[in-house]
């Protein structure tokens, strides 16, 4: 606070010796004019003195604040802040103010946005850590098991290695949906676009997952009797794919002899929805703005002994994306879910 007051007592003395030399002068000069002090020298020193203080003191003060607001844009300019480096440097307060406290706001909203991408990535690294550990460790142990002498008993031996089999299974599955997120995510799609009947690619998906389904006694069904195909243009693979997590979810997930079913309507704009409709546990409310994200479990111990990698939800959301297309969730806990995205129709 002492330096301000020695800068601007220093411009205060600069600005009053100024004033003060030419008042001397001036007043000098009148008197060699003017014999006596009368109305005339009155007005005429009061004047110039007003036009000389007044073109003095802006100079003075433009000068004096332009160099500091310069400084403040030169400090912002090292930030790289495109806000205020690229405009024309302003000695304004009100104009300043507004761009210093939009600055302000941008930058803090990007700080906050950092620490958000922060915790998401140490998030992200934990449920990765997690998710590879528990199928390494079982795999480590039965190993470890039949070096121990369990590889003596035949019986003890097949079991151990099949298990062991699938904990290996679940790695290559973890592993590979992570190089598919990645892909997708940097934008590597490669999608085919095709012409094909929708209602084709849902069957062959319930032909897939019928024995699962039975396993629970689950339904796999169409909400109707489709008799003539319904033509869409995407990539076929690909909705199969996203066809095949969501159907696979509301069987994981779905209550004992319960039901899974998929209607297909029109919509305007030459589109067509698909909804996956099921009537298990059901999602809160509170997680459903986090189903699609990366490893986000609702159920943490239930869905991780009904096996999966936890990037299903969001390979989804990346394929209906990368087709510029919408997908949608509704879910009221106890009831049921209702997964739905659109595609394309074509004739």
């Amino acid at each position: 606070m002492a330096i301000n007051f020695k800068k601007s007592y220093r411009f205060a003395v600069k600005s009053a010796l100024y004033i003060t030399f030419f008042s001397t002068v001036l007043l000098m000069v009148l008197l060699h004019f003017f014999a006596e002090i009368n109305s005339i020298f009155l007005i005429a020193f009061a004047i110039s003195l007003f036009l000389f203080s007044f073109f003095v003191l802006q100079y003075r003060v433009e000068h004096f604040i332009y160099r500091r607001v310069k400084k403040i844009y030169d400090d912002v300019s090292l930030l790289d802040s495109s806000t205020l480096r690229n405009k024309p440097i302003t000695t304004d307060m009100a104009t300043l103010t507004r761009e210093v406290e939009k600055f302000a706001r941008d930058k803090k909203i990007e700080i906050e946005t950092l620490k958000v991408r922060e915790e998401y990535r140490r998030e992200f690294m934990g449920n990765v850590s997690h998710e590879l550990k528990t199928p390494l460790f079982t795999v480590q142990g039965y190993i470890l098991t039949l070096l121990d002498g369990a590889m003596n008993d035949k019986s003890l031996r097949k079991k151990y290695l099949q298990r062991a089999e699938k904990g290996v299974e679940r790695l290559v599955y973890i592993v590979q949906d992570l190089d598919m997120i990645s892909k997708l995510e940097l934008g590597d799609l490669n999608l085919t676009y095709t012409k094909f009947n929708i209602v084709e690619v849902v069957q062959s998906v319930f032909d897939l997952l019928e024995m699962k389904a039975d396993r629970k006694g689950i339904m796999l069904m169409f909400d109707m009797k489709y008799l003539k195909p319904i033509m869409v243009f995407a990539d076929r693979e690909k909705v199969q794919q996203v066809l095949t997590n969501l159907i696979d979810n509301s069987i994981k997930y779905g209550r004992e002899d319960g039901t899974t079913e998929v209607s297909i309507e029109d919509l305007v704009n030459n589109k067509v929805i698909v909804r996956v409709k099921d009537n298990g546990e059901g999602i809160d409310q509170k997680h459903i703005p986090r189903l699609f994200e990366r490893f986000y479990r609702v159920d943490k111990s239930g869905a991780r002994s009904e096996g999966g990698s936890g990037l299903g939800l969001a390979i989804v959301k990346h394929i209906i994306e990368g087709h510029d297309e919408k997908i949608y969730v509704e879910s009221k806990f106890g009831e049921g879910s209702e997964f739905s995205f659109t595609l394309e129709k074509t004739k």
